[in-house]
């Protein structure tokens, strides 16, 4: 597995979530990333193994905000490369089969050992939807375990609200 490889799209950590007006409802989300579509990197120049890259692609998510269901996402990310970690940045964004979306801010990290990534962890936080996430209001920690073919599987759990809805009772 490529070390750079590894990342792909480990936002999506990053799930969504949807609620009442005022009360937060928890939520989880499963998915897996595949190998990034397109992927850039940069050697930082001050040691041989620092390496700075971005990458785009596209996961299949599972999980249900607002009695919406997730199928598929993309992300897109910067990360920081070296000998001992990788870390990323970046922006997911969820499609519900309601039609609407959620887009996530994440950051992750995942340590590297004899060269390989190993399971890792981050956190998430809801920045825009739309349809009927519009409003959306999320956050939460994400767990990452990169697999075979730079496949990178992941849970995330969390709370969120949305606008408009009637508040729990």
């Amino acid at each position: 597995m490529k070390l750079a490889n590894i990342f792909c799209g480990y936002a999506a950590f990053v799930l969504v979530a949807s609620t009442a007006a005022a009360q937060s409802t928890p939520y989880t989300t499963t998915g897996t990333c595949s190998k990034p579509d397109v992927e850039q990197h940069v050697a930082a120049g001050d040691r041989p193994d620092h390496v700075f890259a971005i990458a785009q692609g596209k996961c299949k998510a599972t999980g249900t905000v607002g009695g919406a269901t997730s199928e598929v996402a993309v992300y897109s990310e910067h990360r920081e490369i070296t000998a001992t970690s990788v870390k990323a940045w970046g922006v997911y964004v969820a499609t519900y089969d309601s039609g609407g979306t959620a887009s996530y801010r994440f950051q992750m990290s995942l340590p590297i050992k004899g060269g390989a990534a190993q399971p890792g962890g981050g956190t998430f936080q809801a920045t825009l939807g739309t349809g009927k996430m519009k409003g959306i209001k999320a956050s939460g920690t994400c767990k990452y375990t990169p697999g075979a073919d730079d496949v990178v599987s992941y849970t995330c759990s969390g709370e969120y609200t949305l606008a408009g809805a009637p508040a729990a009772k």
